[in-house]
């Protein structure tokens, strides 16, 4: 926990603020980028870095920066995108469960004839 000394004063606390939510709008824009692609590790990893954003920002000494046009005029940016990366990663989720399905579907059909193969042999 941080002594009083290390305490940010308002004015800095406004500026380490401003960093983070323009931080936070970066990597919204590049997961947004990297959510038509196929690399899931750098998208997850992009994902907690953004969170780890989130934990800084709430960290930080109370502050009226979120209440500010300038950080109201971010959030309005962020939005869409992230409304964007989330309809991208429901699809893409979606997409993998289907193919998902169809893999075990035809495990199951293969296995289905190799018994039926082994059943009329026996008998």
């Amino acid at each position: 926990m941080p002594n009083d000394e290390d305490a940010l004063n308002p004015e800095e606390t406004l500026k380490e603020a401003r960093k983070l939510w323009q931080k936070y709008l970066a990597l919204t824009k590049e997961l947004l980028k990297f959510s038509d692609q196929r690399d899931s590790e750098l998208f997850v990893e992009l994902v907690d870095q953004r969170g780890q954003l989130v934990d800084k920002i709430k960290s930080l000494p109370k502050n009226n920066y979120r209440e500010s046009e300038e950080c109201q005029a971010l959030i309005k940016q962020i939005i869409p995108m992230d409304n964007q990366i989330i309809y991208r990663a429901r699809s893409w989720l979606n997409k993998s469960r289907r193919q998902n399905n169809t893999v075990r579907s035809y495990d199951l059909v293969g296995s289905q004839e190799l018994r039926g193969t082994i059943f009329n042999r026996k008998y």
